[in-house]
Order: C-alpha cells, then sequence, then structure tokens
C-alpha cells in the first residue's frame, strides 16, 4: 500500500509547501488538477498491482 499512497503523498507535499512563484496555483483549474493527478496516482498503480494479481 505504500507504493499506491507516496505519489499523493509526494504531490501534496509539494503543494502544501509555501511557494511564492507556482504558476498552477494562479490557473482556473490548477487545483482541481492536482487533486485529479492525486487520485490518478493512487488508483492507477493498485489497478496495475490488482491487474497482475500483486495484491
Amino acid at each position: 500500500m505504500a507504493v499506491v499512497l507516496m505519489p499523493p503523498t509526494l504531490i501534496a507535499s509539494v503543494y502544501g509547501m509555501n511557494f511564492k512563484v507556482m504558476p498552477e496555483l494562479e490557473w482556473q483549474h490548477g487545483y482541481p488538477i492536482a487533486l485529479a493527478t492525486m487520485v490518478l496516482a493512487a488508483v492507477l498503480p493498485y489497478v496495475f498491482f490488482k491487474w497482475k494479481r500483486w495484491l
């Protein structure tokens, strides 16, 4: 499960930092895209591991 939760944790940790220059924070859909990326980064390894019958 660590492999499944590692990518969203990494993405969330980057967005949790207080950077002043992050262009995607000014984008209209930047935050939803970041959330969707986190979900996708967790779901894809899980589906892959289930497909390979490793889980």
